[in-house]
């Protein structure tokens, strides 16, 4: 009864090992505030994790059930490109940006949970920046604003 026990114990231990592991992925990304100019002039501040290395970018979002207004994720790629982003083992509605390399928004689109549908960028890009959906639109934030680029 005690070996068995023990058994049960080790793979109680190991489950909620990983469990924790995954619920701490991407937690210790570096965040930024960043600024988005609106085509009036005003500008709005998105608190963003940074996801530039190719296993965070990879990741993103997954398995994150809460993500607070006002805040997101912008995705850094080395080159301009054609991207694509799903909603695989995302539970959170969101929105995305896809945003040239000089800051210019081109296209904006909302992504459902879960979904393996992928939205593509029309034009080469260098940056995505994730927000909960309908962000975007709550705030005005349209095609042709800018990110500002100071990182």
């Amino acid at each position: 009864m005690i070996i068995f026990n023990r058994r049960i114990l080790f793979i109680s231990l190991i489950f909620c090992i990983f469990a924790l592991g995954a619920s701490c992925r991407n937690s210790n990304l570096e965040k930024k505030t960043l600024t988005l100019c609106k085509a009036d002039g005003t500008e709005l501040s998105v608190k963003a994790e940074l996801a530039v290395k190719p296993e965070d970018r990879n990741f993103g979002f997954m398995e994150r059930k809460n993500i607070p207004d006002g805040t997101g994720m912008l995705f850094v790629f080395e080159y301009d490109q054609i991207l694509s982003f799903w909603m695989k083992n995302t539970p959170t509605p969101l929105s995305i940006a896809f945003i040239t390399k000089d800051g210019k928004i081109k296209d904006i689109f909302d992504m459902q949970p879960f979904s393996t549908a992928s939205k593509t960028s029309t034009g080469y890009v260098r940056y995505a920046l994730e927000v909960p959906q309908g962000w975007y639109k709550k705030n005005g934030i349209k095609t042709g604003d800018v990110l500002k680029i100071d990182f």
